[in-house]
């Protein structure tokens, strides 16, 4: 029996003792012999007395603590068999049932104790390692003969000394397919809101009466009604060419899985000129209520129109998701537009102190070229202008020069670190050739400017420039070039603008139409006539893209290594290589008959790769690119895998491309 317990059962009689003895020996100092004989009779008996007490009282003691146990065992006992959740025990190192109740083996629909069973075997989703991380629940529900549970469970030391089996793990197994059935019916009848835009109504019903105008949108109308009424949703329209639908998240998956189909059946629909309608759906997906889910559907829509439409895109909290966008892109900017952003764009100019004009890493002629073009503007403007570039790596180092040789840009290009120094409250960035804030020349300096203008000619990204004062972004336009060169024409003479800047933006309009080939419309030559007529000579714009011997060499070693998979010619040579080398490469490669796309994979020297796509025909590599993590527009793209072996990189784009082809 415990001491202390014991020592608390004990009668207190030491005090008394003491004082008896102490009477005695004063008794028999004092020669009192009697009265001392008497007290020392009395203690002997009081101590007979007490160890009596005691041995009796320890008896009762222990009776009663053996009875409390009983009842405490038989109580435990008694708790765990009829407990009412599904219970068992298992070793830890091979999942073996230790002890179960009735409960857990109807569970598993197994007749009588099975002692010694695997718990795996019974539930095969089963594992115990989420026990040994030191969780209290298993990470996801079991689905155990049609119902879920839930695990809930710790680790117990067993008394058996075997140190294999010295832990057990003992698990509660709580049913909650009701509660799980409610929360999957709460998620599928989630609102999700869409804005549905035909794309090219005018072009469809241009020129055409009223009954044929009707005709075709009764016919896009018809086709999405159908579409509507398959995915138990309501439609309206509130405006000539948009519509809002209204429908429950169940519907959702079965869109995705079929890439939304409804873009490809609306192509059905012709007009008497032969122009196929399309359209482009923006969805919001995931808000806290209708308000915000109309909010993210008109982002969504938003961002599909100016990646060039034909296509969906799904907003939700945290991303965008992008389907469709296989089809050329509609032609959207008219002279009035051009007007309008123009006269915005001079406006902020004038507002601001000073004018820093950005545009992407390794900046090309038509990045180039482009801030060239803003730069002329804020000089009729009366404002100062800085070019912001790295110096040493760009693929522009003789238009540079050109430029540098010219009073107006002898202290115009500036780097990363002057610029953030010139930087203050009222400067306006131009961010031009790109609208994706990882690509810029320097990021900081794009968070650090409140006054943020964009002009750019690829397809939007998730990952877009947001809260621009002005974004002229036009996927249609060949270059970025030549939006500027429509700008300049709206608010400048041509006497305001030098032959070098001409030139400039020129030689950005031949590169990326690889000399008027492609992405080249009625508004491509007729900036390319002004420029001309500003006094841009294209001898010179040829030299500006001229390459020396060694890049040419290289170039021609790349394309060694091509080959043709699936219509797309693919290169990947074993050495690192120079950007542009790998872009001219590319471009090379289209010039192979039965070619419809090229891609160059290459080391980048920096432990990754990158991927340099251009394309000719129906295939878009800017879907492709996207894929793994880049982008571009429908006939030039690129992607880059930091720390990415050539193998890898490689492995990835025919995946992507297959993925692509294969949809």
């Amino acid at each position: 029996m415990n001491k202390n317990l014991q020592r608390l059962a004990e009668p207190g009689v030491g005090m008394y003792v003491f004082f008896l003895v102490a009477f005695a020996a004063v008794n028999l100092f004092f020669k009192l012999y009697i009265v001392a004989a008497v007290e020392v009779g009395v203690i002997l008996l009081l101590l007979v007395y007490a160890q009596f007490v005691r041995r009796k009282r320890a008896k009762q003691l222990m009776a009663y603590i053996e009875a409390v146990t009983y009842d405490t065992e038989n109580a435990k006992n008694n708790t765990l068999m009829n407990f009412p959740l599904p219970i068992a025990v298992f070793r830890l190192d091979d999942s073996r049932i230790v002890w179960g109740n009735e409960m857990f083996f109807d569970m598993c629909g197994s007749t009588g104790t099975r002692v010694d069973a695997r718990i795996s075997d019974m539930v095969p989703e089963f594992s115990g390692k989420w026990l040994l991380e030191g969780k209290n629940q298993f990470p996801s529900l079991l689905e155990v003969s049609g119902r879920k549970y839930q695990l809930h469970g710790n680790i117990i030391r067993s008394a058996n000394n075997d140190e294999s089996s010295a832990f057990m793990g003992i698990t509660y197994w709580v049913d909650v397919t009701d509660y799980d059935n409610i929360r999957l019916e709460y998620e599928r009848s989630r609102p999700v809101a869409a804005v549905i835009v035909i794309d090219n109504l005018d072009e469809l019903t241009k020129n055409q009466p009223d009954r044929i105008k009707n005709d075709i949108r009764d016919a896009v109308e018809d086709k999405l009604n159908q579409w509507c009424e398959e995915n138990g949703g309501i439609i309206k329209r509130y405006d000539r060419d948009r519509y809002l639908v209204i429908f429950e998240s169940r519907w959702l998956e079965g869109m995705k899985d079929g890439k939304f189909k409804i873009i490809e059946d609306v192509h059905q629909v012709e007009s008497p000129s032969g122009i196929n309608a399309t359209i482009s759906i923006g969805l919001g997906v995931d808000a806290a209520n209708l308000s915000e889910a109309l909010q993210f559907a008109n982002m969504g829509i938003e961002l599909a129109l100016s990646r060039g439409g034909d296509q969906a895109v799904i907003k939700n909290r945290l991303s965008f998701e992008f389907f469709g966008g296989r089809g050329t892109e509609v032609e959207k900017r008219t002279k009035v537009k051009s007007r309008v952003m123009a006269n915005t764009l001079a406006e902020l100019i004038r507002d601001s102190s000073k004018v820093l004009v950005m545009g992407h890493r390794f900046a090309d002629l038509d990045s180039v070229g482009s801030a060239v073009g803003v730069c002329c503007l804020a000089r009729k403007c009366g404002v100062k202008a800085h070019i912001v570039i790295d110096l040493e790596k760009n693929a522009s180092h003789q238009l540079i020069d050109r430029l540098r040789r010219e009073p107006e840009y002898r202290e115009a290009f500036i780097d990363r670190d002057e610029a953030m120094l010139m930087a203050d409250g009222r400067t306006l960035l131009v961010v031009v050739d790109t609208n994706r804030p990882e690509q810029v020349e320097d990021p900081n300096l794009l968070e650090t400017c409140n006054r943020v203008a964009v002009i750019d000619h690829h397809r939007v990204a998730a990952t877009y420039i947001h809260n621009a004062a002005l974004g002229f972004i036009e996927p249609y336009a060949s270059s970025v070039c030549e939006l500027m060169t429509e700008i300049l024409q709206e608010v400048a003479e041509q006497s305001d603008i030098l032959r070098c800047e001409a030139e400039a933006m020129l030689s950005g309009i031949v590169l990326d139409t690889k000399s008027f080939t492609i992405r080249t419309g009625e508004r491509t030559f007729d900036a390319a006539a002004y420029l001309r007529r500003a006094g841009a000579d294209t001898t010179d714009v040829k030299r500006l893209l001229q390459t020396d011997m060694t890049d040419t060499v290289a170039r021609y070693k790349i394309m060694q290594s091509a080959e043709l998979y699936r219509k797309v010619a693919i290169a990947a040579p074993k050495a690192p290589q120079d950007r542009v080398v790998a872009a001219q490469a590319a471009d090379e490669l289209l010039n192979i008959s039965g070619v419809d796309a090229s891609i160059v994979i290459a080391p980048d020297g920096k432990g990754g790769t990158f991927a340099s796509a251009r394309s000719i025909g129906e295939l878009n590599v800017q879907i492709i690119m996207e894929k793994l993590g880049g982008g571009g527009n429908r006939s030039a793209a690129a992607a880059q895998f930091p720390g990415t072996d050539l193998n890898t990189a490689v492995k990835k784009v025919y995946a992507a491309i297959d993925e692509y082809l294969d949809k």
